[in-house]
């Protein structure tokens, strides 16, 4: 009886002690999976000026009449909302390949914070979750942001703010003014897990955590 017992214990210590085991590696692969997801900032879209579309818009020349007496009303308002998206690209290069399970990660939130020429402005999150596959193609996730550039750029004046939301959002706009100082959140088969530290998300190249 006491050798059945001896056995059944040590057989179910041995059980148990895989299973942690197997665990323990199942929690490594995943840390190092999530530490390998990449960010950078595509490109901006869709940008609005005071209700103004200044997407084909290439320099304050090339504005309406109308189009300019709005902004320089809003201007005078001292009011200079703007609406646009900023398209943010995430890979996973977990593809089964250089040492890497091939692993579908879904990024379930990103708090972020965005800085134009070096300025905080406004923040807020994902919304809604987004898969990113292992095959080593980027997801484009579009953020869509809103903010007052008077609030923020009054000191530039008129001038300044529209050249730098033709910058941001003109014809040959680009987000190279931009960045993004992130938090991802990522989602694993034992739950969400975030980041240890912020990262800066820019249009240079990828970024890694």
């Amino acid at each position: 009886m006491n050798r059945t017992y001896r056995f059944l214990a040590t057989a179910t210590t041995a059980l148990l002690f895989a299973v942690g085991c197997a665990q323990v590696r199942d929690i490594t692969n995943a840390l190092t999976n999530i530490s390998r997801l990449q960010f950078k900032l595509a490109n901006v879209s869709g940008f609005r000026l005071a209700g103004v579309d200044l997407s084909k818009v290439s320099e304050p020349s090339r504005l309406s009449i109308g189009d300019a007496l709005s902004l320089t009303n809003a201007f005078a308002r001292k009011s200079f909302p703007a609406e646009f998206v900023l398209n943010v690209d995430a890979k996973n290069p977990n593809t089964g390949t250089n040492g890497t399970r091939q692993t579908a990660m879904t990024l379930n939130d990103l708090d972020w914070r965005l800085l134009i020429d070096d300025k905080q402005t406004i923040n807020g999150g994902l919304g809604s979750p987004v898969s990113v596959p292992g095959n080593g193609q980027s997801v484009t996730i579009p953020l869509r942001m809103g903010l007052d550039m008077y609030s923020f750029f009054a000191d530039k004046g008129y001038d300044g703010i529209l050249n730098l939301a033709l910058a941001l959002g003109g014809v040959n706009g680009s987000a190279a003014r931009v960045k993004l100082d992130a938090m991802p959140s990522v989602g694993t088969p034992f739950g969400a897990i975030t980041y240890p530290g912020r990262i800066v998300i820019m249009d240079k190249s990828f970024t890694a955590s």
